[in-house]
């Protein structure tokens, strides 16, 4: 059979890309924060070998797709996934599928990652799925400044950090300064007899917690989130602008909804968050997220069309 472009693009929107050169197709599944238990690893490894032409490719964003699946086997293929409590998706001018690091685990890690990442995968993939955006809008949550899943190349990117201040009068300006030694960051130095900090290098990342013996750098640190905005790699890259302030986890999802609000409002159609930022001013964009008006009109925001 020949596909129409009409055929292609139906089921696009559902989670199935067409494999190049072929009239078969890679369908994606979408996990939350990108864990997978085994019952739904097996699952898909069936799927791939009943509807698909048995391969299973992960996705840098953490879905599995099913490589080689027939167009006529689509249907086939989302009704056994559907009985495995997996579904295709994440494409579209909306809001992608969440991605994390393994923050949750990792010795860097300053907050639950995954954790985080499942409250956004509900909250906003699944609940806002039939959002029409100006674009694609992604969300990447990282656990630490090492940035293995780039949260600042995202439309909006969560960092785990840790909060604290040094005690200089705790300092005994040891000539092998174990906070100095622990900073990956180079931004600690002893001047004078007394640590210093470069609060312009220090990223707090968290390593030097705990570090010195005498208290100047507590052994318990509070954990929090930057937030970045607007960032974007491919054809045309902008490193994400980094909010003003540091943010509780509870916060995290409304400032996450006030940024889609004030894309949805102001973002042209086919603009990026960067780009409209850009146009508009990232100064506008934290004086709209400093109130709740965002919030207050959010479905009329929501029913209104997309500028072009």
């Amino acid at each position: 059979m020949s596909l129409t472009k009409e055929q292609i693009a139906g089921v696009k929107g559902r989670g199935f890309l067409l494999n190049r050169g072929t009239e078969c197709f890679s369908g994606r599944l979408v996990a939350a924060a990108g864990v997978y238990t085994p019952e739904a690893l097996h699952a898909i490894a069936e799927c791939a070998a009943l509807f698909g032409n048995g391969k299973v490719i992960f996705t840098a964003r953490l879905d599995a797709e099913i490589v080689g699946i027939p167009y006529e086997k689509i249907p086939a293929a989302e009704a056994y996934m559907a009985e495995h409590g997996l579904s295709f998706g994440g494409t579209g001018a909306k809001i992608r599928p969440i991605v994390a690091c393994k923050g949750t685990t990792c010795v860097y890690g300053n907050i639950d990652t995954q954790g985080i990442a499942q409250i956004l995968h509900d909250t906003f993939y699944i609940g806002m799925r039939d959002i029409k955006l100006p674009h694609k809008f992604k969300i990447g949550v990282g656990g630490c400044p090492n940035s293995c899943m780039k949260p600042s190349l995202n439309d909006v990117g969560i960092e785990g950090c840790k909060t604290f201040a040094f005690d200089a009068d705790l300092c005994h300006g040891c000539a092998s300064c174990a906070v100095a030694k622990a900073c990956p960051s180079k931004a600690v130095a002893v001047i004078d007899g007394k640590a210093v900090t470069d609060a312009g290098k220090c990223t707090k990342c968290g390593v030097c917690v705990g570090k010195c013996p005498f208290g100047a750098v507590p052994k318990e640190a509070e954990s929090a989130c930057r937030i970045y905005v607007g960032g974007t790699w491919g054809k045309t890259q902008r490193m994400g602008t980094r909010l003003s302030g540091v943010y509780s986890f509870e916060e995290i999802p409304m400032m996450i909804e006030k940024v889609i609000l004030w894309y949805k409002e102001n973002g042209r159609a086919k603009e990026r968050l960067g780009a409209a930022i850009d146009r508009i001013g990232v100064e506008v964009l934290e004086a709209a997220l400093a109130s709740d008006d965002l919030l207050l009109r959010k479905e009329e925001i929501l029913a209104a069309p997309i500028p072009e």
